[in-house]
């Protein structure tokens, strides 16, 4: 029994010992020769620029693994909420840093979310002084731009030719023999033209669906529907105020103090909001509902005296990662909600209404809707 014992621990031993001369130095030497490579730097060569790009984009395997930077960072403009920081902000982000930074948040980072995103990652330094060069290069280019979708406006082109076409051939020319035929083109080309211009003259400074990019990735659902934040926590003037207002920074900090890893977006899109705060520059946030400029709007008259919620203008705020624009705010929109929307009449201001008290009072009308107290009145809105 004593001598089993005794040989297990000269196998330990040996063990040991055999760490201590062997792997550890060789271990030692790798990180010197990292250092090293990072600290000499080199001159990236265009082969050097390509290589990077394509590392970045996952395209070369290194021992049976790959490394697909974009598969979480987009390097095109996308109008799809993507939690992850684009490549071009990460890019402008270390710039002006080394590719020993760099690599140290690629294999090593702090953030839980990037430690399990990055735990399988396996780069050399010569790689990532290569991803730098292309991260550098892309600064300059920019992301990717999506084509413009203009369909309907070639098929207007093309009816508007064809229409003077054979308007012209009509009246001059008398090229084409059967004159049918440009009746035809006449009627279905003018009436295409006519409901376009219909169309789209309605939709002038009306945006339904419009869902601008903001600086900070702010989730909504995240916080007024996950957590049940209170809309006038952050939105505090809605009730008193013509404008519901945007909350400062300070606001935002009451939690971020101490919240300081999101669960989608990691540290990124919080350490702006903390940037932010701690450099005294406010947070350029994008408007989404607009009015025009001779419009009066008040957010207290609606919230305060009218009893609105945010969803009924608004749409269901509290399921949007991204807000976007759900009605179109047209003054059609507006009016029909005066014509329905009942009135506390109660209310000791609408006293003033002798003859619809009176007609209250003797059960000749049970509802008042804000059209019968001037609501639909252009000098309320137009002034």
């Amino acid at each position: 029994m004593c001598n089993f014992l005794d040989i297990k621990r000269v196998k330990y031993l040996l063990a040991a010992l055999f760490l201590t001369i062997v792997i550890i130095p060789v271990r030692a030497d790798l990180i010197q020769d990292a250092d090293s490579v990072f600290s000499v730097g080199r001159t990236l060569k265009a082969e050097d620029l390509i290589r990077g790009e394509r590392l970045f984009f996952g395209l070369v395997y290194l021992e049976n693994k790959s490394v697909n930077c974009a598969a979480c960072h987009n390097v095109r403009e996308s109008d799809t909420l993507n939690w992850n920081p684009n490549a071009l902000e990460i890019s402008r982000k270390y710039q002006s840093k080394s590719a020993s930074d760099l690599n140290t948040v690629l294999l090593k980072p702090a953030g839980k979310k990037l430690a399990e995103v990055h735990k399988e990652f396996m780069l050399s330094p010569e790689d990532v002084i290569m991803i730098k060069g292309y991260m550098d290069r892309l600064v300059d280019s920019g992301l990717k731009q999506n084509k413009p979708v203009i369909t309907n406006l070639i098929l207007f082109i093309i009816a508007s030719f064809l229409f003077l076409f054979s308007m012209t051939d009509l009246i001059i020319s008398k090229i084409v023999k059967r004159s049918w035929i440009n009746y035809i083109i006449l009627l279905s080309t003018g009436l295409f033209i006519t409901y376009t211009l219909f169309v789209e003259g309605i939709a002038l400074g009306r945006s339904p669906g419009y869902s601008p990019l903001q600086p900070v990735k702010f989730s909504h659902a995240v916080h007024a529907g996950q957590n049940k934040t209170d809309c006038f926590y952050c939105h505090s003037s809605a009730k008193t105020s013509k404008s519901a207002g945007i909350p400062p920074e300070n606001v935002c900090m009451n939690c971020h103090i101490v919240v300081r890893n999101g669960t989608r977006s990691g540290v990124s899109e919080i350490s702006k909001v903390i940037s932010a705060y701690e450099n005294l520059k406010p947070i350029e946030w994008i408007k989404v509902h607009n009015l025009p400029d001779h419009v009066f709007f008040s957010h207290a008259q609606h919230v305060s005296a009218g009893k609105v919620t945010c969803q009924e203008c608004h749409g269901k705020v509290e399921e949007m990662d991204v807000i976007s624009q759900v009605n179109d705010l047209s003054m059609g929109w507006c009016i029909d909600c005066h014509r329905t929307k009942e009135i506390n009449f109660q209310n000791k201001f609408y006293t003033e209404y002798k003859d619809l008290e009176n007609r209250f009072q003797k059960g000749e009308i049970d509802t008042v809707t804000i059209s019968m107290v001037g609501g639909i009145e252009c000098m309320k809105c137009h002034y």
